[in-house]
């Protein structure tokens, strides 16, 4: 679909059906059915940031059962577990995913939610990763939700409580250490993270 077509659509209810068809260069989002741009790309700083978590929970996760994925990658969350993939309206790319049931996996992505996301802000996401996906990844059942602040150097830990709804957060700081309790005795090092 050419670019002009989609811009003038963006009000219409979009599936992954429709999405996988989009052939332009530029990375999509659906968030309940509404398109949103993830261009331009991410900042240097951004990138800094996302690549030493990948090596942190990477390393730790070599030969575990849990498998960490960095975007681009789509993690599709269906409204009932029967709905068809073509069907679901609503597909993320978090900066990072640990996906510990495997039966979730398969050469799309994710269908389901991940058991861990990371998300880190940018000016152009900020509203998007504190709001919205918020409420999906707590509706969907993500077990924790980290959102790093590249600018104030800290990073908020949000977990599912037994009501299906995300607790109080718990703030790190760049010079802290981080227990990814979720996973078993892993540490994250914030200041390599930060550095």
């Amino acid at each position: 679909m050419a670019q002009a077509q989609r811009s003038e659509q963006l009000t219409d209810r979009f599936t992954y059906g429709l999405y996988r068809t989009w052939d332009d260069d530029q990375r999509w989002e659906l968030m309940e059915g509404e398109a949103y741009c993830m261009s331009p790309a991410p900042s240097l700083t951004h990138q800094r940031i996302l690549f030493e978590l990948c090596r942190q929970f990477g390393n730790y996760l070599k030969g575990k059962p849990c498998q960490a994925f960095a975007a681009p990658f789509d993690v599709r969350l269906p409204d009932f577990p029967e709905q068809a993939d073509d069907e679901i309206s609503t597909v993320l790319q978090p900066d990072l995913v640990i996906v510990c049931d495997r039966s979730k996996l398969d050469e799309k992505g994710c269908r389901g939610a991940p058991d861990l996301v990371v998300e880190i802000l940018s000016p152009g996401t900020a509203g998007r990763d504190l709001r919205g996906k918020f409420s999906l990844y707590e509706r969907h059942g993500v077990r924790e939700y980290w959102v790093v602040q590249p600018v104030d150097r800290t990073l908020m830990v949000f977990r599912l409580t037994g009501e299906g709804t995300f607790g109080r957060h718990e703030l790190y700081a760049a010079d802290e250490q981080l227990p990814a309790t979720l996973l078993g005795d892993l540490i994250i090092e914030l200041g390599e993270v930060f550095a």
